[in-house]
């Protein structure tokens, strides 16, 4: 497969990011040299871990198109990887997540072929019923629906449903894939926003928490506020790098806003269940791969199946 991705549409999306970045980047050295606080310490170390972040997302996405697979099958080793070392489990099983693993590269040849009938059937039909075999075969019961349940919820959410960001790359089909790039890049750009404009909103004007007991820190005005920012942008960005009309366009932005919410609060849910406050500590500012890519876990498979339904 190899597919030009980089259009002058997404070129210049490109270079609104970075203007975005430089930006911010700016305002926050000007802000330090009046206050330098541990919190703009700590919005500092964000923003240059976003310039990283960048930077690799950009090379993966607009090179080769079989090199963003490649990035993007990296990722939902990186996610599945860094979820198994949260979770406790039985000596016994761990050979459970040998096959765990192998869902990864078989789910991107399946992308890298097209094969959206297997695609969409591999994971949840055939590994679920897979997985719990190697640990029959061990004969070990104890723990055994924990183990195999916790491994059949990972691969689920970090590759099933973040591999769904891969398959737009080729949704259109090999003759006409440039649009997947701006699907891609649509989808998070309106992600990752979303994540910051809650941030944003919640810090000036929230109080009314609103699920205290799963993350205290998500408000009513964040939430709200949030949504309705990342509507603005799809509708700003759709047509330049999506094929939406304008309710389209204000449709998948509140669709994102509100699935991305709920990706976020799930593994937020996960790691008070742990008791831990990032998943790791590999994106300095950020925590772990998990802790950037939760949103992304329920709009990957929610926004292609939009996209695909209603447009393709």
């Amino acid at each position: 497969m190899n597919i030009n991705l980089l259009t002058d549409e997404v070129l210049y999306v490109l270079i609104g990011i970075v203007c975005v970045l430089v930006f911010s980047t700016i305002i926050t050295k000007l802000m330090k040299r009046k206050n330098n606080s541990d919190g703009l310490k700590e919005v500092e170390m964000r923003i240059r871990s976003w310039w990283v972040m960048f930077i690799i997302f950009t090379f993966a996405l607009v090179i080769h198109s079989t090199i963003s697979l490649i990035f993007m099958a990296l990722l939902c080793f990186l996610a599945l990887k860094e979820y198994f070392s949260l979770i406790p489990f039985n000596r016994a099983h761990r050979l459970v997540l040998f096959w765990a693993y192998m869902t990864i590269p078989i789910q991107f040849l399946l992308i890298y072929l097209g094969w959206y009938g297997m695609f969409i059937v591999f994971i949840p039909v055939y590994m679920f019923l897979l997985i719990p075999i190697q640990a029959i075969i061990v004969g070990e019961t104890k723990n055994f629906l924990r183990s195999i349940a916790t491994v059949q919820w990972g691969v689920m959410l970090m590759v099933f449903g973040l591999s769904h960001l891969a398959f737009l790359l080729v949704l259109p089909g090999r003759e006409n894939s440039i649009a997947g790039a701006g699907l891609v890049l649509f989808l998070v750009v309106l992600t990752q926003a979303n994540d910051v404009a809650q941030f944003i909103w919640g810090k000036m004007l929230g109080k009314k928490k609103i699920i205290p007991k799963v993350s205290p820190n998500k408000t009513w005005a964040g939430f709200i506020g949030g949504v309705l920012t990342t509507t603005v942008l799809a509708v700003i960005l759709a047509p330049l790098i999506t094929p939406f009309s304008l309710f389209a366009s204000i449709i998948a932005g509140l669709y994102i806003g509100l699935t991305g919410f709920i990706g976020d609060v799930n593994i937020s849910a996960l790691k008070r269940d742990l008791n831990i406050k990032d998943t790791s500590a590999i994106i300095p500012g950020h925590g772990g791969i998990l802790d950037r890519v939760d949103s992304l876990t329920y709009t990957a498979p929610l926004f292609f199946h939009f996209t695909r339904y209603f447009y393709f």
